[in-house]
């Protein structure tokens, strides 16, 4: 990996448990649209938590490997070239954030992992509504998403006028890192903090549907469980608006999708499967990623 600047990602408490992304955001980009979505959210990302912006394009090994001589030197320039220019976007946006840039040989997913370290948090883009096939299983965003130690943020696409909040969705003790990475995120943007839980329920239970006398008590149970959850994050953040919402559905995706519908941002835990065969991740986080109409910061469970 060449790196053309020094990358300046210390941070005084990361590597703890609920400091996830505390070090520098790294952005990875190939001069398209979509990318450059991902490295003006990324920007805005570094600047609110004063923090440095590393820019990694990818050749790819494969690539490299089989290029002439000639060719590889074009390659070379036009990579160059291409980070060169994102680095005068992200000047000309945040004079103050410190940016490097990143040219490497390996594979995508391995340089920005790479790049990022054991804090870091990673910012990918995807091509859009209609396009967003191109995130399936062995993609750059799926396969970051699945293996990194720090928040991946997808950003899907960005749309004008959309909601400032925060939204994070829980489950149990295992969403912490990414409750207190939501609670922080919507803090330094000085924005409300919705938690969500969803507990299924299936609507055709049958002859069990005897057995199920009191859903507004479950209900209530479920808001307990999660409220007892976001105290610390009470306690930790006082100034912070924190919502608490328990969803009954018969889709936990769906009603995260719709939950996203009018935030800046869905935070949520990463479901890895032991056995990963088909999506690296689990089948809800896959969802999510395909339809939420907004970025998704997804965060490795404790």
């Amino acid at each position: 990996m060449d790196s053309d600047t020094a990358m300046d990602g210390s941070t005084s408490d990361s590597g703890t448990s609920g400091t996830r992304g505390l070090g520098p955001v790294v952005v990875g980009t190939d001069g398209s649209d979509h990318a450059t979505k991902a490295l003006l959210w990324a920007a805005d990302e570094a600047a609110s938590r004063s923090r440095s912006l590393t820019v990694v394009h990818a050749i790819g090994v494969e690539q490299a490997r089989h290029l002439a001589f000639d060719d590889a030197q074009t390659v070379l320039r036009e990579a160059r070239k291409t980070l060169d220019e994102a680095a005068e976007r992200v000047a000309r946006e945040h004079a103050d954030v410190p940016v490097s840039t990143v040219l490497s040989r390996e594979e995508a997913a391995e340089s920005l992992m790479e790049a990022a370290g054991e804090d870091g948090t990673v910012v990918v883009g995807s091509r859009g509504m209609g396009g967003f096939t191109a995130l399936l299983v062995g993609s750059v965003g799926l396969r970051t998403a699945a293996r990194a130690k720090g928040p991946v943020v997808v950003v899907h696409r960005v749309e004008e006028g959309a909601g400032g909040g925060v939204a994070v969705a829980v489950r149990d003790d295992g969403d912490r890192d990414a409750l207190m990475y939501a609670a922080r995120t919507a803090r330094l943007r000085d924005v409300p903090l919705r938690v969500v839980s969803v507990w299924l329920f299936l609507q055709n239970m049958g002859s069990m549907a005897t057995m199920v006398d009191d859903l507004s008590g479950l209900a209530e149970s479920q808001r307990e469980a999660t409220s007892h959850m976001v105290e610390p994050v009470r306690k930790k953040f006082p100034d912070l608006t924190v919502s608490v919402e328990s969803v009954r559905a018969t889709s936990v995706a769906g009603a995260l999708v719709e939950a996203s519908a009018d935030v800046g941002l869905l935070v949520m835990g990463a479901r890895r499967p032991a056995h990963r065969i088909g999506s690296p991740l689990g089948r809800v986080t896959h969802a999510v990623l395909h339809h939420a109409p907004c970025p998704v910061a997804v965060i490795p469970r404790g």
